[in-house]
C-alpha cells in the first residue's frame, strides 16, 4: 500500500476528514499499481466497455490527458508546479519551454522515477517532486507564475479541491494562473471512464461543470480561458 505523508495539512489547518485520507491512499495505490506495470484483473462489466482496449494496449492516458500548454505554455524562467504531476517532466517539453519545475505527486513510484531521472535531463530546470497531496503547499507565498494540475480534481470531493484552490492562491504570484481539468459528466465518455476507474480501484466524483464554475468564482477567481476534451474540461483561471 502507498506511504502516504500525513494527513494534516501545512500552514496550521486541521487533519483531514478520514474520508479524504481513505481516498487519497486509493488514488496513491491505484497509480503505484499503474507505473509498476502490475497486472489488473478486470470484470466483464470493465472489459466492455469502449475505452477498454485504449487501456489495455496504454494509449488511454495519453489519448484522455489535457493538453495543458494549449491554454497555458510555460515560458522561459517562468516557475511552475506541476500538482498530481506523474512523470510530466519525462514526457512533456519542459526543456524546450525553459520553465522551471517543481512537482508534488501522491505515488511514491513516480515521485521515485521522476527525482531519479529527471535530473539527467535538466538538472537546472528541475527542482524536485515532493511526496504530498495537492492541499499540502509548503511554499514562499507568491512563488509560483503557473500551477497545473490535470487528472487531480477528479477524486476528490468539491469541498476538498477548495482547501486545494485557496492554498494554491496563496503560492500563485498576482500575475500567476492556475491551470486544472475537471471531470465533465456530460461528456460522452465520462460515465465509462468513471466505471473503469472505479474498478481500477480509485472512485471518481461526477460533478457539474456549473458547481466548478460556481466554486472558482465563490473564491475570487477568473476563468480565462478552457477547453474541451473527451472526458476532461480544461480551466485557466486568475485569481
Amino acid at each position: 500500500m502507498a506511504k502516504l505523508p500525513p494527513s494534516s495539512p501545512t500552514f496550521g489547518q486541521p487533519p483531514l476528514p478520514a474520508e479524504w485520507q481513505a481516498q487519497l491512499t486509493a488514488v496513491a495505490h491505484r497509480y503505484n499499481r499503474e507505473y509498476q506495470g502490475e497486472a489488473v484483473e478486470l470484470p466483464a462489466e470493465a472489459t466492455s466497455l469502449s475505452l477498454y482496449p485504449d487501456w489495455r494496449t496504454g494509449t488511454l492516458a495519453t489519448r484522455l490527458a489535457s493538453p495543458f500548454w494549449q491554454l497555458a505554455q510555460p515560458q522561459k524562467n517562468q516557475v511552475c508546479l506541476d500538482l498530481g504531476c506523474g512523470v510530466s517532466f519525462l514526457i512533456y517539453p519542459w526543456r524546450d519551454w525553459g520553465a522551471f519545475f517543481y512537482g508534488q505527486e501522491i505515488s511514491e513510484v513516480a515521485q521515485a522515477a521522476l527525482n531519479q531521472r529527471a535530473p539527467q535531463l535538466n538538472s537546472k530546470l528541475f527542482k524536485g517532486v515532493r511526496l504530498q497531496a495537492a492541499h499540502q503547499l509548503d511554499y514562499a507565498p507568491a512563488q509560483f507564475d503557473w500551477a497545473i494540475a490535470t487528472g487531480v480534481s477528479c477524486y476528490y470531493p468539491l469541498a476538498y479541491w477548495e482547501i486545494v484552490i485557496t492554498a494554491v492562491k496563496a503560492i500563485l504570484k498576482p500575475t500567476g494562473m492556475f491551470v486544472f481539468d475537471v471531470l465533465n459528466p456530460a461528456a460522452p465518455l465520462a460515465e465509462d471512464w468513471a466505471i473503469l476507474e472505479t474498478y481500477l480501484g480509485a472512485e471518481v466524483q461526477l460533478n457539474p461543470l456549473s458547481d466548478w464554475e460556481a466554486l472558482i468564482k465563490r473564491l475570487g477567481g477568473k476563468v480565462m480561458g478552457q477547453q474541451s476534451g473527451e472526458v476532461f474540461q480544461l480551466y485557466k483561471v486568475r485569481f
